[in-house]
């Protein structure tokens, strides 16, 4: 075909048919998944500040009732305020250490379920509020005697597309750290081989060194890939980077939904009974394009949205199998 036809043609429909071919029969990648270079990745993305901000839970979840949440093992209580803003605090009321996550919120007014003490998000007995930001999808808290660095004003956000856009947030908790959930992101080569049922013909174009020194532009994978529902295909190039140690996220560069990114933030929640760590892995999936029919997308995204929390959380489902591993195998050689 024309080069120049074929160009036109992916412009209007980015769809492709694969061939059939076995799983067993594509090309290895273990020679190219070198575990130096992983582990380097990772070392610089844990050295990257995060002014203490941890991600709560997806915008949309923290409405007119409360919502307990556990971070770092620090119980809390998030609601909206008479004005809407995001209130984040401790969840035991200073007065008898009632749950306050168990009471109801009246005209942005959080009620103690005990004995009535309220709280408009503000100082209240003792009470005080931790920084929280909103940033239209996620919901974070700042927690500086947890975190232990410089804080900031705002979370570290990676950039976002820009005009209409569908969001849909998915949450899984799994046992192990959030270095393993990052872990597991730094490896794109695994793509294809462990989630055969979304990626296929997956080829890593170019990878960080294992310069410790290495600078944050050029700290990142840039991965060819065809996401799929059975034969039908949707090439695109994209590039995985760390904003913050607890934070990867995926960008499509080249491709349909250019500019479209899968943000993957792991918040850990505290030990279980038995010592184990455990983390939620909170993915933000915010879809944009530019083709014109992309409004109709837009007024079907109540329909949609479920689609995407469904395959995000299919695909960490199985990511979290190796997150788990990995954390197993470093606390055995600890």
């Amino acid at each position: 075909m024309i080069p120049a036809l074929r160009a036109r043609l992916a412009k209007t429909f980015p769809f492709e048919l694969l061939p059939r071919s076995a799983w067993s029969r594509q090309r290895p990648t273990y020679e190219d998944a070198q575990p130096a270079l992983i582990d380097a990745a990772l070392r610089r993305s844990q050295a990257r500040p995060s002014g203490n901000w941890y991600v709560v839970a997806a915008s949309a979840d923290i409405g007119t009732r409360p919502l307990g949440v556990t971070v770092a093992g620090v119980e809390l209580v998030a609601w909206r305020t008479a004005d809407g803003t995001l209130a984040v605090g401790p969840s035991a009321c200073p007065h008898l250490g009632a749950d306050l996550s168990t009471g109801s919120v009246e005209c942005g007014t959080l009620i103690c379920p005990w004995h009535g003490l309220r709280f408009d998000g503000d100082r209240t007995w003792g009470w005080r509020p931790y920084p929280a930001h909103d940033d239209g999808v996620l919901a974070w808290v700042r927690l500086d005697h947890v975190g232990g660095e410089t804080p900031t004003a705002t979370p570290i956000l990676p950039n976002r597309p820009d005009g209409a856009r569908i969001a849909a947030v998915a949450r899984l908790d799994g046992s192990c750290e959030p270095v393993d959930v990052i872990a597991n992101r730094l490896d794109p080569w695994h793509g294809a081989w462990f989630h055969p049922y979304s990626f296929t013909r997956l080829e890593v174009l170019t990878a960080p060194s294992a310069d410790d020194d290495l600078s944050e532009e050029a700290d990142r994978f840039l991965v060819a890939v065809s996401f799929h529902i059975g034969r039908i295909a949707i090439p695109v190039i994209a590039e995985f980077t760390t904003p913050e140690p607890r934070t990867i996220v995926m960008r499509i560069v080249d491709g349909e939904g250019t500019g479209s990114v899968v943000e993957t933030h792991a918040t850990p929640l505290g030990a279980a009974a038995d010592g184990t760590p455990r983390t939620a892995v909170i993915e933000a999936v915010i879809a944009h394009s530019d083709r014109p029919g992309f409004a109709h997308a837009l007024r079907a995204a109540p329909v949609i949205t479920p689609f995407m929390r469904h395959a995000a959380a299919r695909l960490w489902r199985d990511d979290l199998v190796y997150a788990e591993r990995l954390y197993a195998l470093r606390a055995k050689r600890s």
